[in-house]
Protein backbone atom coordinates (compact mmCIF):
# COMPACT_ATOMS: atom_id res chain seq x y z
CA UNK A 1 0.00 0.00 0.00
CA UNK A 2 1.84 3.21 -1.32
CA UNK A 3 1.76 6.02 1.77
CA UNK A 4 0.67 9.29 2.04
CA UNK A 5 4.34 10.67 0.55
CA UNK A 6 3.44 8.39 -2.04
CA UNK A 7 0.25 9.88 -3.63
CA UNK A 8 2.43 13.49 -3.45
CA UNK A 9 5.03 12.33 -5.70
CA UNK A 10 2.08 11.25 -8.41
CA UNK A 11 0.44 14.63 -7.85
CA UNK A 12 0.65 16.50 -11.32
CA UNK A 13 2.27 19.77 -10.86
CA UNK A 14 1.61 22.66 -13.36
CA UNK A 15 4.22 22.82 -16.43
CA UNK A 16 6.49 25.67 -16.29
CA UNK A 17 5.28 26.90 -19.68
CA UNK A 18 1.59 27.22 -17.79
CA UNK A 19 2.79 29.47 -14.87
CA UNK A 20 1.50 33.31 -15.57
CA UNK A 21 4.60 34.77 -15.41
CA UNK A 22 6.28 32.67 -17.96
CA UNK A 23 3.15 32.56 -20.28
CA UNK A 24 3.91 36.58 -19.67
CA UNK A 25 7.40 36.47 -20.32
CA UNK A 26 6.46 34.38 -23.61
CA UNK A 27 4.16 37.09 -24.82
CA UNK A 28 6.56 39.74 -24.13
CA UNK A 29 9.42 38.26 -25.89
CA UNK A 30 7.09 37.17 -29.04
CA UNK A 31 5.59 40.95 -29.55
CA UNK A 32 8.94 42.52 -29.54
CA UNK A 33 10.78 40.18 -31.78
CA UNK A 34 7.58 40.87 -34.04
CA UNK A 35 8.24 44.48 -33.44
CA UNK A 36 12.07 45.00 -34.33
CA UNK A 37 12.45 42.21 -36.73
CA UNK A 38 8.66 42.04 -38.55
CA UNK A 39 9.24 38.08 -37.49
CA UNK A 40 6.75 35.91 -35.62
CA UNK A 41 8.14 33.49 -33.33
CA UNK A 42 6.06 30.70 -34.35
CA UNK A 43 4.23 31.16 -38.30
CA UNK A 44 0.43 30.82 -37.05
CA UNK A 45 -1.91 31.55 -34.22
CA UNK A 46 -2.35 29.19 -31.46
CA UNK A 47 -4.17 29.90 -28.06
CA UNK A 48 -1.79 31.65 -25.67
CA UNK A 49 -1.57 28.39 -23.47
CA UNK A 50 -0.91 26.38 -26.70
CA UNK A 51 1.80 29.10 -27.90
CA UNK A 52 3.77 28.80 -24.41
CA UNK A 53 3.54 25.36 -24.53
CA UNK A 54 5.26 25.19 -28.31
CA UNK A 55 7.81 27.98 -27.66
CA UNK A 56 8.63 26.11 -24.52
CA UNK A 57 9.02 23.03 -26.38
CA UNK A 58 10.73 24.13 -29.62
CA UNK A 59 13.35 23.26 -31.50
CA UNK A 60 15.17 26.55 -31.23
CA UNK A 61 16.71 28.01 -28.03
CA UNK A 62 14.78 30.68 -26.65
CA UNK A 63 16.33 32.58 -23.40
CA UNK A 64 15.65 36.03 -21.98
CA UNK A 65 17.12 38.27 -18.96
CA UNK A 66 15.79 41.19 -17.01
CA UNK A 67 17.51 44.90 -16.36
CA UNK A 68 18.85 44.27 -13.11
CA UNK A 69 22.40 46.14 -12.71
CA UNK A 70 23.53 42.42 -13.75
CA UNK A 71 20.92 40.95 -15.48
CA UNK A 72 19.03 37.62 -14.46
CA UNK A 73 18.22 35.27 -16.88
CA UNK A 74 13.91 35.14 -16.42
CA UNK A 75 13.12 32.77 -19.28
CA UNK A 76 14.56 29.57 -20.91
CA UNK A 77 13.15 27.13 -23.08
CA UNK A 78 13.62 23.27 -22.77
CA UNK A 79 16.01 23.54 -25.44
CA UNK A 80 17.89 26.21 -23.24
CA UNK A 81 17.45 24.14 -20.22
CA UNK A 82 18.96 21.53 -21.64
CA UNK A 83 22.13 23.19 -23.73
CA UNK A 84 22.83 25.18 -20.50
CA UNK A 85 22.54 21.62 -18.02
CA UNK A 86 20.14 23.29 -15.45
CA UNK A 87 16.45 22.85 -14.03
CA UNK A 88 14.05 26.33 -14.72
CA UNK A 89 14.81 27.23 -11.02
CA UNK A 90 18.71 27.42 -11.79
CA UNK A 91 18.33 29.14 -15.39
CA UNK A 92 16.45 31.57 -13.99
CA UNK A 93 18.60 33.10 -10.82
CA UNK A 94 21.60 32.84 -12.98
CA UNK A 95 22.86 36.35 -14.02
CA UNK A 96 22.97 36.30 -17.87
CA UNK A 97 26.89 36.90 -18.13
CA UNK A 98 27.80 33.46 -16.78
CA UNK A 99 26.32 32.03 -19.62
CA UNK A 100 29.65 32.96 -21.81
CA UNK A 101 33.15 31.60 -19.71
CA UNK A 102 35.42 35.13 -18.49
CA UNK A 103 36.76 35.58 -21.35
CA UNK A 104 34.03 35.62 -23.65
CA UNK A 105 32.32 38.12 -21.34
CA UNK A 106 33.89 41.28 -22.10
CA UNK A 107 32.55 40.76 -26.05
CA UNK A 108 29.27 39.67 -24.62
CA UNK A 109 29.03 42.50 -23.12
CA UNK A 110 29.71 44.58 -26.53
CA UNK A 111 27.00 42.60 -28.23
CA UNK A 112 24.36 43.51 -25.43
CA UNK A 113 25.31 47.52 -25.75
CA UNK A 114 25.28 47.23 -29.77
CA UNK A 115 21.17 45.47 -29.18
CA UNK A 116 20.50 48.26 -26.59
CA UNK A 117 21.18 51.05 -29.27
CA UNK A 118 19.90 49.58 -32.51
CA UNK A 119 16.72 47.35 -30.97
CA UNK A 120 18.05 44.25 -32.31
CA UNK A 121 20.73 42.50 -33.79
CA UNK A 122 20.87 39.03 -36.20
CA UNK A 123 23.43 36.61 -37.11
CA UNK A 124 25.27 36.78 -33.46
CA UNK A 125 27.99 33.83 -33.61
CA UNK A 126 29.77 33.49 -29.67
CA UNK A 127 31.16 31.06 -27.31
CA UNK A 128 28.80 30.13 -24.59
CA UNK A 129 29.68 27.58 -21.39
CA UNK A 130 27.06 25.60 -20.06
CA UNK A 131 26.37 24.72 -16.09
CA UNK A 132 28.69 22.07 -15.75
CA UNK A 133 31.42 23.81 -18.10
CA UNK A 134 30.59 22.21 -21.84
CA UNK A 135 31.80 24.85 -24.22
CA UNK A 136 29.48 25.52 -27.29
CA UNK A 137 29.59 27.81 -30.51
CA UNK A 138 26.50 30.04 -31.07
CA UNK A 139 25.77 31.03 -34.70
CA UNK A 140 23.41 32.78 -36.19
CA UNK A 141 21.66 34.18 -33.03
CA UNK A 142 18.81 36.87 -32.90
CA UNK A 143 19.13 39.30 -29.86
CA UNK A 144 16.53 41.81 -29.36
CA UNK A 145 15.44 44.10 -26.71
CA UNK A 146 12.34 43.88 -24.47
CA UNK A 147 10.26 46.79 -24.09
CA UNK A 148 6.96 46.73 -21.98
CA UNK A 149 3.62 47.68 -23.20
CA UNK A 150 4.46 51.43 -22.07
CA UNK A 151 7.72 51.19 -24.23
CA UNK A 152 10.01 50.90 -21.32
CA UNK A 153 13.04 48.65 -21.41
CA UNK A 154 12.42 45.39 -20.11
CA UNK A 155 15.29 43.49 -20.45
CA UNK A 156 16.67 41.39 -23.53
CA UNK A 157 15.78 37.83 -25.75
CA UNK A 158 18.09 35.71 -28.01
CA UNK A 159 17.27 33.20 -29.98
CA UNK A 160 19.23 30.37 -32.06
CA UNK A 161 18.91 27.34 -33.62
CA UNK A 162 22.72 26.64 -34.41
CA UNK A 163 25.48 25.86 -31.90
CA UNK A 164 27.79 22.93 -32.19
CA UNK A 165 30.23 21.46 -28.97
CA UNK A 166 33.78 22.48 -28.78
Amino acid sequence: MPSAAGKFTIARVNEIWQTESAIAQVLLIARNLKHFTQRDLLPRKFSTTEFAEKIFHAPFVLVSHGTEADPVLNYGNQSALTLWEMPWDELTHTPSRLTAEAPNREERARLLVMVTANGFIDDYSGIRISKTGRRFRIAQATVWNLLDEQGIYAGQAAMFSHWEFL
